[in-house]
């Protein structure tokens, strides 16, 4: 099973609001999921990000793929910073 993490998208039209998700691969873009890592509403100014930053750790730390999205997300936030020093320090 391959696992993304990935934007989940709720709200109402016009206004999105994001869970992030990590999701196999297969599963529709608002259909099922494993686990939700966090939340970004990006109406808000400015953006309004949370993360667990040790769900998003673990789920990458097992091989899951994140969005080219996600991915920036992670990056703002320090969390592949992390992810790359954790993978080459061992």
């Amino acid at each position: 099973m391959a696992v993304k993490i990935r934007l989940k998208r709720m709200g109402a039209k016009k206004t999105p609001f994001y869970r992030i998700v990590a999701a196999d691969s297969r599963s529709p873009r608002d259909g099922r999921y494993i686990e939700v890592i966090g939340t970004y509403n990006p109406v808000a100014q400015p953006a309004a990000i949370q993360i667990n930053e040790e769900l998003a750790l673990k789920w990458l730390q097992d091989g899951a793929k994140p969005s080219d999205t996600v991915r920036n997300l992670f990056s703002n936030q320090g969390i592949m910073e992390k992810f790359h020093n954790a993978k080459h320090s061992k």
